[in-house]
């Protein structure tokens, strides 16, 4: 196995960090005060996307994505992870189920979203749902021909800039050896259709800008052509598509770890306490150490299971493996590097405390820690007959 980037895989690298430091790390400040993202700053990171060629880079190039493999786009995630995710979202990476478009859902939603001419939203987590997909009531039955929709998600990230929302329902029950389970088929819904309203959700000390929104069907009438995939097949479309989101949690942890590491590192270079720098001190020199260690664990850990998704392998469990230790890695790495700073630490002049509160949200969403740790020992026992 060969651990080092290609030259072109290192052009990723530099291109996406590059374009980080210089078109997104300038708007951090106002936003973060704000909580918004003015339209027009959003408007330029896209262009400048598309002029880079990266815009909907996770996309085959058969589409008109730039066709980047699992392992190439992990790469740039984990640059984009720098940077504030309300702003990154504009570097626009289209839900990747949208390949499983057919038809006239080819034209009308997965080439327009991947020219950034359409932006989506997925929509799944339920307020009595959570991560249990399968109890979610948000359902849709069968009147006249169509479907008709009704219930809530929330928590739907993204969902104010779209321009239609991929969502997942509940369209029946079958028996199973556990007892009757939901089943679970996927719409495509645009903003705009009767019965369907996109509301503000809750405030977040995550992710500043990044908004969670509440969407609401109240007798929303969808045609067949709005299904994704096929009735009650909701979790094949999933499963085939979504579960690699994981790498994308994990590999932005990795991103913003080392950028919250490059303000510890250099401010135990420089900070003096008792007539020497504090990096001289061994309480914080081995924190460094291991802080740095860390990163690099959840750095191999997270591309070598983008690499067994290329080679084709079975990933679940690196990719659980991945998501839960890089979430949980940021999470030390930011509360180490806190307290390294002090009390200054938790200023609002220093960007430290932003990185401490963001990496709250990681260890949650898309998939909690405690769903990564099933799907792990569930892997590791199933074999077994236990």
């Amino acid at each position: 196995m060969h651990f080092g980037l290609s030259e072109e895989q290192q052009m990723i690298v530099d291109t996406v960090r590059s374009f980080v430091e210089n078109e997104i790390y300038p708007y951090e400040d106002e936003v973060e005060k704000t909580g918004e993202v003015p339209k027009a700053v959003g408007q330029t990171i896209m262009e400048k996307t598309k002029e880079l060629g990266f815009y909907a880079c996770n996309f085959p190039e058969s589409v008109g994505g730039a066709g980047l493999n699992h392992l190439e786009f992990a790469l740039v995630e984990r640059e984009l992870g720098r940077g504030s995710m309300a702003l990154t979202h504009f570097f626009g990476r289209p839900q990747n189920i949208l390949m499983a478009c057919k038809h006239g859902q080819i034209e009308r939603y997965l080439l327009p979203a991947v020219r950034g001419e359409k932006m989506d939203a997925l929509a799944m987590t339920e307020p009595d749902a959570g991560s249990d997909v399968r109890s979610m009531k948000c359902s849709a039955v069968r009147d006249g021909g169509d479907w008709v929709l009704n219930g809530a998600k929330h928590f739907i990230s993204g969902a104010e800039h779209a321009d239609f929302v991929i969502v997942f329902v509940a369209t029946g029950e079958e028996d199973t050896p556990r007892g009757p389970k939901k089943r679970i088929t996927t719409f495509l819904v645009d903003r705009g259709t009767p019965g369907f309203t996109i509301r503000e959700g809750y405030r977040s000390v995550s992710h500043r800008g990044y908004k969670n929104m509440v969407l609401e069907f109240d007798d929303c009438r969808l045609p067949d052509a709005q299904v994704l995939g096929e009735v009650d097949g909701g979790f094949a479309v999933m499963n085939t598509w979504l579960y690699a989101t994981r790498i994308t949690v994990a590999a932005m942890s990795v991103g913003r770890a080392r950028r919250c590491f490059d303000y510890a590192l250099n401010y135990s270079a420089t900070r003096k306490q008792f007539g020497q720098h504090i990096g001289k001190f061994q309480g914080v020199s081995f924190q460094l150490a291991d802080m740095l260690t860390e990163i690099d664990a959840a750095d191999y850990l997270t591309l070598a299971s983008a690499w067994r998704l290329d080679e084709g392998l079975a990933a679940n469990r690196e990719i659980a493996s991945a998501k839960l230790y890089a979430t949980e890695m940021l999470a030390r790495v930011t509360d180490t590097t806190l307290q390294i700073h002090g009390g200054m630490g938790l200023m609002s002049d220093y960007p430290i405390e932003r990185f401490w509160r963001d990496a709250r949200v990681e260890r949650i969403w898309d998939g909690t820690s405690e769903i990564q740790r099933h799907i792990i020992s569930r892997d590791l026992l199933r074999p077994l007959g236990a």
